[in-house]
């Protein structure tokens, strides 16, 4: 998912002066909050507010709608329970309820503190947090007490109208066995008490904290401390038992950058969910300047686990160039409950998504087929999506219908505008820059502080680059037209093929071949199914139940093993499976016959293109 990075302006310090003859500075405004996690009652965590000096009669508390990167509206207010207000005297204000997050507050230049209780989203998810009204678990809180609290502070943490711009202080009360770990800096010295700073309510928000059994790395990428926190509800996996793969793949990433680096400390907090039905179900990741919230299921296999973990991870990291320090007014002063949305998606999404791939390449960690296999995938995901809908106007509206249904496309055709941007910056430049040169660029003309306005994007970058760029831009990201893909592959030597690959064994494209007894709790073939050679080759039919595989056993507990493990499986291994058929137990011994499929992807077939090839692949 991406981040964006909202600054604004600090508020000024005003001086005032007494008769006499000194002067002394009036205390400076800040919003204080504290939020309690050792005393958690019915799953709810009290927050305490102590307001500014407010010189309005009336004045609004908000919790967010919606916040950068989500791309939803989520109403955070609605986990929002009993909130009051009181003066000095601890008596109580009047308090009305103007939406689902906005609360108005009377007589309000007597205000001291607020209180609310805090639930939490985990335990309100009940599908994956795309296309429902969950929140996106990346996005959402926890509350297990005394176990794991996941602090996305916009969750626990409002602002007062007109008061965005001043400093929050954060204390947290916590169990000494807790660690929270984060990019901020901690001011307190307590094992049972955290005290955190920020300029404003936009730098807090991008802050997220995770509270559990102290388990995390850290290590230096070419001056960059990298921060690894790991929850794992049984420990089945750490902090350590990742480090190795992690360290790897943002080194490469670092390298790939070059003179890009925006932050010195960067974390990435890992929640694995156990998949129990009050726990998080919506998998995959949310940026922010300086962390990454990542929630995945504990029961993946380790290569599984770090598989998704390099592709969530690469994606998340580079938005560190976009909008991170590229970006637009819409992204710079973000609204939370009237939120307007910027035209350019295809940047902030595509070429981030772009590069999450390019530098694999680029680096070494995949090879050509892998990287065209993976082309081809999304021009294929690219055309079962709408592929005449305006790509800016879709960014623009993208939090209502019909636009909202197709904001997956910023992962598959935002990526594909990237590459052929890339590759036009290539050709005209004879294979000297590319779209990396040109995030650079932009990054000098604009920048973390310094937003650009939506409509002149285009013509900023065809100034830094040419004017087949700026064409490109308006009749294939602007406009409606399908971008013609292998034309722009030819460029550099690339044209259409295909090649058989293993399918998947359980799976048929969506539709599985196995399921599960709701009594038993056991793994059947799905009877009247036309199976595939891995099957029939064993001799395995409709209404067997599979017992184990190579000695071990599977069930409701471990088919999400069972699936991914066989993806391992190559063709011609001896493999052994015990079933059970109509009540007698059998064991049946074969070789793994692994089902084929013809898949689109593309190859290198011009040689008189791969010095231009090897710039846009290598350069």
């Amino acid at each position: 998912m991406k981040k964006i990075i909202v600054t604004l302006a600090l508020a000024a310090v005003f001086l005032g002066c007494k008769t006499g003859s000194s002067a002394t500075a009036s205390a400076k405004p800040e919003v204080a909050v504290n939020i309690n996690l050792n005393d958690v009652k019915d799953d709810k965590v009290l927050v305490t507010v102590t307001a500014p000096k407010i010189t309005t009669d009336e004045v609004t508390y908000s919790i967010p709608k919606t916040v950068p990167g989500t791309y939803s509206e989520d109403n955070y207010g609605k986990y929002i329970d009993d909130l009051k207000a009181y003066d000095a005297k601890g008596a109580l204000l009047t308090v009305k309820k103007l939406d689902e997050n906005t609360w108005s507050i009377s007589n309000a230049k007597t205000l001291k503190t607020i209180t609310y209780l805090v639930n939490d989203t985990f335990d309100t998810e009940k599908g994956t947090g795309f296309g429902n009204d969950d929140v996106f678990s990346p996005a959402g809180t926890n509350i297990d007490a005394g176990v794991n609290f996941m602090i996305n502070t916009h969750g626990f943490v409002g602002y007062f109208q007109d008061k965005l711009d001043i400093p929050y202080k954060v204390t947290i009360a916590h169990p000494a066995k807790l660690w929270g770990a984060t990019s901020m800096t901690d001011e307190d010295a307590s094992d049972t008490s955290d005290v955190f700073t920020t300029s404003h309510y936009a730098v807090l928000v991008e802050n997220p904290i995770m509270y559990s059994k102290p388990d995390y790395t850290s290590f230096d990428v070419n001056g960059m401390e990298i921060q690894i926190a790991v929850y794992s509800p049984t420990g089945k996996f750490t902090a350590e038992s990742i480090t190795p793969e992690m360290k790897t793949i943002m080194t490469a990433q670092k390298n790939f950058l070059g003179k890009i680096n925006s932050t010195k400390k960067y974390t990435v907090l890992l929640y694995l969910s156990s998949m129990k039905p009050d726990d998080a179900h919506g998998f995959g990741a949310l940026e922010h300047p300086t962390a990454t919230t990542v929630v995945l299921p504990e029961m993946m296999p380790k290569d599984e686990l770090v598989k998704s973990m390099k592709d969530v991870v690469s994606h998340e990291f580079f938005h560190i160039v976009t909008p991170l320090t590229i970006h637009s007014k819409e992204i710079q002063y973000f609204d939370y409950n009237a939120p307007k949305m910027s035209e350019h998606l295809w940047m902030y999404e595509g070429v981030t998504e772009y590069f999450a791939n390019l530098f694999q390449i680029n680096q070494g960690l995949i090879d050509e087929p892998e990287f065209y296999s993976r082309i081809a995938e999304k021009i294929e995901h690219a055309k079962a999506l709408n592929d005449t809908m305006s790509f800016t106007k879709m960014s623009a509206n993208v939090l209502t219908q019909p636009y909202k249904d197709q904001y997956l496309n910023v992962y598959e055709k935002g990526a594909l505008i990237g590459m052929c941007i890339d590759i036009i910056i290539r050709e005209k430049s004879n294979g000297q820059r590319g779209i990396l040169d040109l995030m650079h660029k932009l990054s000098d003309e604009y920048g973390v502080t310094k937003p650009f306005n939506d409509n002149e994007l285009f013509a900023k970058i065809t100034q830094l680059t040419y004017p087949e760029v700026g064409e490109f831009l308006n009749t294939y990201v602007a406009g409606t037209t399908p971008i013609p893909y292998a034309t722009y592959l030819a460029k550099v030597g690339v044209t259409n093929a295909a090649e058989k690959v293993p399918g998947t064994i359980f799976l048929k494209g969506q539709t599985p071949y196995i399921t599960i007894n709701p009594e038993t709790k056991q793994i059947m073939v799905i009877p009247e199914m036309e199976l595939n050679p891995f099957f029939k080759s064993l001799d395995l039919r409709g209404g067997d139940y599979i017992l184990s595989i190579n000695e071990k056993p599977y069930s409701l507990v471990n088919i999400y093993d069972l699936i991914t493990e066989s993806t391992t499986w190559k063709e011609n291994d001896p493999i052994t499976v015990k079933i059970k058929r109509d009540g007698k137990d059998l064991t049946l011994k074969g070789v793994v016959k692994l089902p084929y499929e013809e898949k689109n992807t593309f190859k290198a077939t011009d040689n008189s293109k791969q010095a231009l090839r090897n710039t846009w692949l290598k350069g």
